[in-house]
C-alpha cells in the first residue's frame, strides 16, 4: 500500500470545504475530551477516516469522528440535603456526528441519608481541675465537661471542647543530666566522584547533639561523653562522568496505521559519544514523528437498533384471541450505520416466540402488588418535579391452558397481551394506580444548564 507522508502542516492541492482542525488519536467518552495529540490543520474528513480519533474545531470543543451516540451514564450524585429527603442525580452526554435520539440526559431521583436531622446538645458544669500533672517545674491540670444537658440527637453534638487544660508550676525545678540525640545523616562526601587513578578518597562527616536532654544548668546536671562528630572515607565513588551527545536521525519504519491518519518515526540514538561514567544521558527524546495520511477510511461497525414491539400474537394468520391455542409471534432490530467493511452485528435480526393471546380478555379478578419503588422525578430539575410509584392490578391467567414448550427449551409459551382485570375495591377495570409526591430539594434549571 503506498502511504504519503505530511510534514508540518498539512498541503492540499485542491480547496476542500472540510474545516481545518486538531487532530487526535483518542476520544476519552467518560471525559468527553481529546487526548494522545496527533496533528493541527488538519482536514475534518481526513481526520475522521478513522472513527475512534477525536478533533478539537475552531471553538475549541472536542468532538468524536463517530456517528453520534449517548455516553454511558455518570455515577449518581451525593444527595442534595444530608438529612430527610433531597434528590441524586446522574447525567451522559451525547458525543459524536450528528444528534442522539430525544432519550433524557440527566436523571434524578429521591434520597434520603438520615431520616431525622441531627440537633445540638448543650455542655454539662465543668468538673473540678485535677491536680498538676508532675510534682517538678511545669505542668498541666485538666478539667472536664460532658455533652448531656440536654443531650445531643438524631447524630449531633455540641461546640466546643470536651476537655481544658491550663499550665501549673511546682515551684521545685528538677535536675536534668544530658543524653546525647542520635546521630545525624552522614553528610555529603567532599567530591561527588573520584578522579581515576588518585589514592585519596573524599570524607564525610556526621554529627549528635548533647540534647536529648541538654543538661540543666542549676540544678547543675551531668555532660554528654563521648565525642560529638565522627567522619569516614567515602567507599567506591564512581569516577567522574562524561556526558553524551545525539547521533543523526534516521527513519525507523512504516506508517502506524492501516486507515486514516498515523504517525512514521524518526529515531536517533545517544552515541557521539555515549555517556560514561554515569555522564548525563543526552537530553531530548530520541524518537520523532511526521505525520502520514492513507487516504483510506476505517471500518466502522454496526450497532444494534432497539428491538421493535412484539407482533400480535397469532396463528397461521388467524385471530386466537381469548382461545386456548397457542401461536407465534415476532420482533426485529435493524444493524444500523456500518460502513467501510465494518463488523456486522452479533447475534439475531429476527426473535420469535410462542405464546397465547390474552389481549383483553376475562379470566376473573386480579391482585394488587405492593407500591413500587418511587420512581425518577420529572422534571429533572427545579421547583415541579415530582415523583411517581405505582401499584400493579396483576393479571389472573387462565391454568387450563395446554401446558406447552416454546421454541427454546427451557422457556414456556408465554401469554401476550394484557387481560381485562378488576381487583377488590375498585368499581371499573384498571391496570394500576398512580401514587404522586412531590421531590424535595431539587437543583434548579438554571444549575444544570450552566453544567
Amino acid at each position: 500500500m503506498l502511504l504519503f507522508i505530511i510534514t508540518g502542516v498539512l498541503l492540499c492541492s485542491q480547496q476542500s470545504a472540510s474545516q481545518l482542525v486538531s487532530c487526535y488519536f483518542e476520544f476519552q467518552e467518560q471525559t468527553g475530551k481529546c487526548s494522545q495529540f496527533l496533528s493541527a490543520n488538519v482536514e475534518q474528513s481526513d481526520c475522521c477516516l478513522n472513527p475512534a480519533y477525536g478533533f478539537i474545531d475552531k471553538a475549541g470543543k472536542c468532538q468524536s469522528c463517530r456517528a453520534a451516540q449517548w455516553s454511558a451514564w455518570s455515577s449518581w450524585s451525593s444527595c442534595t440535603v444530608s438529612c430527610l429527603e433531597g434528590v441524586m442525580q446522574r447525567r451522559r452526554a451525547c458525543y459524536g456526528i450528528g444528534e442522539c435520539d430525544g432519550k433524557e440526559s440527566l436523571q434524578t431521583k429521591p434520597c434520603i441519608e438520615l431520616e431525622c436531622c441531627p440537633v445540638e446538645g448543650g455542655w454539662s458544669e465543668w468538673s473540678p481541675w485535677q491536680p498538676c500533672s508532675v510534682t517538678c517545674e511545669n505542668g498541666v491540670m485538666m478539667r472536664r465537661r460532658s455533652c448531656s444537658n440536654p443531650p445531643a440527637f438524631c447524630g449531633g453534638g455540641c461546640e466546643g471542647n470536651s476537655t481544658e487544660t491550663i499550665a501549673c508550676y511546682t515551684n521545685t525545678i528538677c535536675p536534668t543530666h544530658g543524653s546525647w540525640s542520635s546521630w545525624g545523616l552522614w553528610g555529603f562526601c567532599s567530591s561527588s566522584c573520584k578522579k581515576e587513578g588518585s589514592q585519596e578518597l573524599p570524607i564525610k562527616h556526621r554529627t549528635r547533639a548533647c540534647s536529648s536532654p541538654p543538661p540543666s544548668y542549676n540544678p547543675p546536671g551531668r555532660n554528654c561523653l563521648g565525642p560529638r562528630e565522627e567522619a569516614k572515607e567515602c567507599p567506591e565513588l564512581p569516577f567522574c562522568p562524561e556526558d553524551g551527545s545525539w547521533g543523526s536521525w534516521s527513519f525507523s519504519g512504516v506508517c502506524s496505521v492501516t486507515c486514516g491518519l498515523g504517525l512514521r518515526e524518526e529515531m536517533r540514538e545517544c552515541n557521539n559519544p555515549a555517556p560514561r561514567h554515569g555522564g548525563r544521558p543526552c537530553s531530548g527524546k530520541n524518537t520523532q514523528h511526521q505525520i502520514c495520511n492513507t487516504h483510506l477510511h476505517c471500518p466502522i461497525d454496526g450497532q444494534w437498533s432497539e428491538w421493535s414491539e412484539w407482533s400480535e400474537c397469532a396463528r397461521h394468520g388467524r385471530k386466537i384471541q381469548c382461545k386456548s391455542h397457542a401461536g407465534m409471534q415476532r420482533r426485529t432490530r435493524a444493524c444500523k450505520d456500518r460502513e467501510y467493511d465494518g463488523r456486522y452485528c452479533d447475534g439475531d435480526i429476527v426473535q420469535n416466540q410462542a405464546c397465547y393471546n390474552v389481549k383483553r380478555c376475562k379470566y376473573g379478578k386480579g391482585n394488587w402488588a405492593e407500591w413500587s419503588p418511587w420512581g425518577f422525578c420529572h422534571p429533572p430539575c427545579g421547583s415541579k418535579a415530582e415523583k411517581i410509584r405505582s401499584k400493579v392490578c396483576n393479571a389472573t391467567y387462565p391454568t387450563d391452558y395446554p401446558t406447552l414448550v416454546g421454541l427454546n427449551k427451557d422457556e414456556p409459551v408465554s401469554f401476550w397481551g394484557t387481560p381485562l382485570q378488576m381487583c377488590e375495591d375498585e368499581d371499573k377495570e384498571t391496570k394500576n394506580i398512580d401514587q404522586k409526591e412531590p421531590c424535595h430539594n431539587v437543583p434548579d434549571c438554571d444549575d444544570y444548564r450552566e453544567t
